[in-house]
């Protein structure tokens, strides 16, 4: 049920025209209460589209009553027009339903540069519809109107002892730091306040949302949005809460990764024995942006030698000759020299580890990524057409 498993949230998902498909395009996920707590954060390119505009002005008070979004169309650098089109559709669902379009966030998710009037046209209708057919059991539909090129809808539960987490995520591309070309909703029914939401959603996106690095490109429109409803009248520890939001946000990660365009293996990346957590996420990094690299694994060619040509482009601490590296538990590099056979590792399938041992310190860190395959290019050579 994703956004509508939790207590005091009611979703929904139509089709308007937005998608040449026909398939849905327009969400929308309102917060009945009692409380209307929420937080976001932010894709932190400078390049932001008119929704991400919009809602970073939402958000300061720590109040959200609904949130709107669509695919097949980004509405970002469509100028002041495309403002006025998501000033409009949060003026749209606040005059439908009853409360201030201050409190309503905009999501949007497409083509950079598509925002018309036909577009604001049938954003406006979407959200009119999409609020008539509002429904404590509409999660599954809001899912699937927010996805652009995924394969599937990407939906997340996480249950305690008296209060619930729900979330729904889309994404297949440009995934990368400062989010990922995402857009991500959760909701609650614990009891928090504005101040616990924000703390708890910017620690877990930290470790989830931000560690998910597919092709190194950042988009324009990501936005993951916590709504808090209260409706269980539970209060619920805080590392117990906090704990599992970061579940529930990694399983999406996860989800959004394994759906990546193209991608034949989805590669997760372990940095052990740095000398920080930093310098741990900056070596990963590294190695998660290096097209050599992810073109060996294409290749299902175990090449450490590329591991170590990436890493050492960072400034982290370490000596390049005493480094450890392991290729699905099998130590292809040790000290930095050759170790075992590159035979004797198997790069078949579809999940693939990598373990970088930096041997200065105890700080670690994972970062996510996929392999740079010919579908890959292909999908993105006519994204446009």
């Amino acid at each position: 049920m994703s956004v509508t498993a939790a207590q005091g949230f009611e979703a929904a998902g139509v089709a308007v025209g937005l998608k040449s498909s026909g398939n849905p395009d327009v969400a929308v996920v309102v917060n009945r209460g009692p409380l209307k707590v929420g937080a976001a954060v932010f894709t932190t390119n400078r390049a932001k589209a008119n929704p991400i505009l919009w809602s970073e002005q939402v958000i300061r008070d720590g109040i959200v009553e609904a949130i709107v979004l669509n695919s097949g169309g980004a509405n970002c650098f469509t100028g002041s027009f495309g403002f006025q089109t998501t000033h409009q559709t949060a003026e749209k669902a606040a005059a439908l339903l009853g409360v201030g379009a201050s409190d309503v966030l905009v999501c949007s998710t497409g083509l950079i540069g598509t925002g018309d009037e036909v577009f604001r046209g049938k954003v406006l209708a979407g959200t009119e519809q999409g609020i008539a057919e509002l429904s404590s059991d509409g999660g599954e539909a809001a899912s699937l109107a927010i996805m652009t090129t995924d394969s599937k809808p990407k939906r997340a539960v996480v249950r305690r002892d008296g209060w619930s987490i729900g979330g729904m995520a889309k994404g297949a591309g440009m995934l990368a730091p400062g989010l990922a070309t995402m857009l991500v909703v959760i909701t609650t029914d614990a009891v928090l306040t504005s101040e616990e939401a924000d703390a708890h959603l910017r620690a877990a996106t930290r470790v989830s949302f931000d560690r998910l690095d597919s092709d190194g490109c950042m988009s324009t429109n990501d936005q993951v949005t916590l709504m808090v409803s209260g409706a269980s009248g539970v209060t619920p520890d805080p590392d117990g809460f906090r704990g599992a939001l970061t579940e529930l946000c990694t399983d999406l990660a996860r989800q959004l990764q394994g759906d990546a365009e193209g991608a034949s293996h989805d590669i997760t990346i372990e940095v052990v024995g740095a000398a920080s957590e930093e310098d741990a996420v900056e070596v990963g990094r590294s190695v998660a942006r290096n097209n050599l690299f992810k073109a060996a694994i294409f290749g299902n060619d175990p090449n450490w030698g590329r591991v170590l040509a990436a890493i050492g482009t960072t400034d982290a601490e370490f000596d390049p000759y005493d480094v450890d590296v392991f290729m699905n538990g099998v130590r292809v590099c040790s000290q930095g020299g050759p170790d075992a056979s590159r035979d004797e590792v198997d790069l078949t399938p579809r999940a693939t580890h990598l373990r970088i041992d930096l041997r200065v310190g105890r700080s670690h860190a994972t970062i996510l990524t996929n392999d740079l395959t010919h579908d890959y290019v292909h999908e993105n050579s006519a994204y446009a057409t």
